[in-house]
């Protein structure tokens, strides 16, 4: 009962009436947040990923490719899910106890996993891991958009999701080193002890809402109300408020889902393909194919950057003008790599500096906009439904893509991407000039 009780929504504290005292703590509360929230869910990238680096070992000690192929398969199933419900009961909850205690055990997970030697324990473990690694994202999508106001928020936001590639980027200095000096098992219990260290740090940093600390709302903070019937927001609303209302009868979020459905496919099959495809096909070492492909994470980086500003600065925090046009140029940048890839490493570093730039731009807006569109109350909800989405285009990336690019060749993988791009397009191009949902915020009175 006791952790049930520090799940709950921290109370709102009496408003602080002094601006000067106002204003400082808001500067010091909203960086602490930031840098806490950022290393936190880059932390939850080890534990999502530690698995990776212990196949090549497990298949030297007898296992088939087929069953851990599987295993990797229940992690996308598990936490795609779990990002939809762990999405309502977070905003429901306080992000300061959830987001770190989801960190803890994903943590002990690992742990479980390394001391386990039979696939099906493997499956258990990893399948429980995929379901507390969903609730790393919706404290941060609450964090973020009760935080940071919404003209403000694409810079913010698109700042925060560079720990998607922080990690990415860590994880093969860490944990391939492990593995590959102390064995498989530590490839899990490094990544599982740092994670839970991390995760008592999210509980002495994080803190709930401005409101919990006797603060005045962002918007009010800000003088950035995002549209014109803004009124005095509830403290809270029910799940079902939260889930019918703002979500599921919310025609806005199932078009950004079912996007996010497609450019998860395109994500996940360059990520998890690229490697295979240079050195199948392009006959490059692993340690050149590696190098190339490690510049799909410097390029997202970039690409997130870039997308964020731009929603803010040109389009006014419109987050769809900036989907539509990087999910368009993916399609070009597809059918570059398909007939230009091979003349060079630098080249096909290019390629993937230029792909990973457009592909994780959407994969941070598509999510950002859910929120907005949406109401702030209902941010994790929003986001975790589409993500749900997101994560069964990941699975699709995996055996279904296998699959086609068994019959018909590393053309179907092409031909797949390149239709999933265009699908995005049509899907994100009626929300073009959709900056907020009228429902969002005014509307709901205390």
């Amino acid at each position: 009962m006791r952790v049930l009780s520090l799940l709950k929504p921290a109370p709102y504290a009496e408003e602080i009436e002094d601006e000067e005292t106002v204003q400082k703590e808001y500067r010091y509360w909203r960086m602490r947040t930031f840098y806490s929230m950022y290393i936190g869910y880059a932390f939850y990238y080890f534990t999502r990923k530690s698995f990776t680096f212990t196949i090549p070992s497990l298949i030297e000690l007898g296992f088939d490719k087929t069953h851990l192929g599987l295993i990797g398969s229940i992690l996308s199933i598990t936490y795609g899910v779990s990002k939809f419900v762990s999405g309502i009961i977070g905003d429901k909850s306080n992000p300061r106890y959830f987001m770190a205690i989801g960190l803890i055990f994903t943590g002990v997970l690992n742990f479980f996993f390394g001391f386990s030697s039979s696939l099906l324990f493997f499956g258990i473990f990893w399948g429980l891991n995929g379901w507390f690694q969903g609730w790393g994202w919706p404290g941060c999508a609450k964090l973020l958009t009760h935080w940071y106001s919404h003209s403000e928020r694409g810079r913010w936001w698109s700042f925060w999701n560079t720990s998607h590639n922080l990690g990415g980027a860590l994880i093969p200095i860490v944990v391939a080193f492990c593995a590959s000096r102390f064995g498989w098992q530590s490839a899990m219990f490094v990544p599982g002890g740092l994670c839970i260290l991390a995760g008592l740090f999210l509980i002495n940093r994080l803190r709930d809402t401005p409101q919990s600390l006797g603060l005045p709302s962002i918007e009010k903070f800000k003088n950035d109300y995002p549209n014109k019937t803004f009124t005095k927001e509830k403290s809270e609303l029910s799940v079902k408020e939260i889930l019918f209302n703002y979500v599921l009868k919310n025609p806005y979020i199932w078009i950004l889902a079912i996007s996010y459905f497609f450019i998860y496919i395109i994500r996940t099959a360059v990520n998890d393909w690229s490697i295979l495809y240079y050195t199948e096909v392009k006959h490059y070492s692993h340690m050149t194919a590696g190098f190339c492909v490690l510049w799909f994470e410097i390029g997202g980086l970039v690409g997130c950057l870039a997308a964020g500003w731009a929603s803010d600065k040109i389009f006014s925090g419109k987050r769809n003008p900036v989907n539509v046009l990087y999910s368009l140029a993916i399609l070009g940048v597809v059918y570059l790599m398909w007939q230009y890839s091979g003349i060079s490493p630098i080249l096909d570093s290019f390629w993937m500096f230029v792909i990973g730039f457009f592909i994780f731009g959407p994969q941070m807006l598509i999510g950002m906009a859910a929120a907005e569109l949406s109401h702030k109350k209902a941010a994790g909800t929003a986001t975790g439904f589409a993500g749900c989405f997101a994560y069964l285009g990941a699975a699709c990336a995996g055996f279904p893509l296998g699959s086609i690019m068994e019959s018909w060749g590393w053309e179907g993988f092409f031909v797949v991407i390149g239709a999933c791009s265009i699908i995005a397009t049509i899907l994100l191009l009626p929300l073009w000039s959709i900056k907020t949902n009228p429902k969002s915020e005014g509307t709901l009175s205390s």
